[in-house]
């Protein structure tokens, strides 16, 4: 039990100095440098070095117990910073992946339904192309071949399917819904949780890999967005947001890519597994017809009507005979492939 305890800690304190730590540890530095620099000398180096080294030299710091009081500060500020990063992060993610934009505030709802409207139009246009060019492609040979596969890649870089969401990183993740239900007749947010709690483990390791992937791609845009700020001090602060920003908008779309692959992957090849296990006959293949009698098993039934005379008031107050609320559901990759909770 010792040992097990040990190890929980190690690793506990592994994650707790890698996620938050020391990346906050270094926010901290360059929060420092764009205090003590400011826009007049933003890359003078040594007038840096020898303001730290004068506040260094300081008789209430250079002592065991100013050291210790440093320590502590530095330790607790790049931990508050680390774990605001961390609630921005997932703010982030919430408006990147944009799964319920359509409950968002007035305002950015409408300016959204715009913009989405605005990506179908353009998507619906480049469908168009990859149909025109497809027709040529058997008259034209090698070349009507390149064609079409130019013109349904520009299609894919705006949206896999037809634009339902604002991002790209949204759609493709939404697109597993899609044509999950448009192969299979299957509903995806029916079938995962399900379907989760008989998958191998490596496949679930591998699931769970690819969500941690997209998380921390969505925190290294809210680091982006927390160093903004700092340029209003020290002008460089603005072109470290930038890289952060650019980077974290590629590993977003490559996490949200193999995110996406690896739970549709894992419901085409797994659904008959899941039909051994709830007792949906089937002929061995994952076809439309297993796809909808899985959905059918799995999917809640209609809650009952009220009694009558009751009109319900009694379960609506709380009192005798109310079922109580379930509870919402948890934010993972066991509940929900699109990182939402619904």
């Amino acid at each position: 039990m010792g040992g097990l305890l040990t190890e929980l800690g190690a690793r506990l304190t592994e994650r707790w100095v890698s996620a938050l730590a020391l990346p906050g540890a270094l926010y901290l530095a360059v929060a420092l440098a764009a205090y003590l620099l400011g826009w007049d000398r933003a890359w003078d180096a040594g007038h840096l070095v020898a303001e730290i080294t004068r506040w260094a030299e300081n008789p209430r710091v250079d002592t065991f117990g100013g050291q210790a009081v440093v320590f502590a500060a530095v330790l607790a500020g790049s931990s508050a910073v680390g774990l605001l990063a961390q609630g921005t992060g997932r703010l982030v993610e919430s408006l990147w992946t944009a799964a319920d934009w359509h409950r968002w505030p007035p305002p950015l709802r409408g300016w959204t339904v715009r913009w989405v409207e605005s990506r179908r139009r353009r998507w619906d246009r480049l469908r168009g192309e990859v149909e025109r060019t497809r027709a040529a492609d058997d008259a034209e040979g090698r070349d009507g071949e390149v064609a079409f596969v130019s013109a349904y890649d520009r299609m894919a870089r705006l949206s896999p399917e037809r634009p339902e969401r604002p991002t790209w990183a949204g759609d493709r993740i939404g697109a597993v819904r899609t044509r999950l239900d448009r192969d299979h007749d299957a509903d995806l947010a029916v079938l995962w949780p399900h379907l989760w709690l008989v998958l191998p483990e490596e496949v679930r390791l591998e699931v769970t890999e690819a969500r941690d992937a997209l998380a921390r791609a969505t925190g290294l845009a809210a680091w982006a967005l927390l160093y903004l700020p700092l340029a209003a001090w020290w002008y460089p602060a603005a072109l470290v947001s930038a890289v952060l920003a650019a980077i974290a908008r590629w590993r977003t779309r490559a996490a949200a890519e193999t995110y996406a692959t690896l739970v549709e992957a894992s419901v085409r090849l797994h659904a008959v597994d899941l039909a051994d296990h709830v007792g949906v006959c089937h002929e061995g293949r994952f076809d439309r017809d297993l796809g909808e009698r899985l959905t059918l098993r799995l999917r809640a039934s209609m809650p009952p009507p009220p009694p009558d005379g009751g009109s319900g008031s009694a379960a609506a107050s709380g009192g005798p005979g109310a079922s109580p609320a379930p509870a919402a559901p948890s934010d993972g990759t066991a509940t929900d492939p699109d990182g939402q909770a619904h």
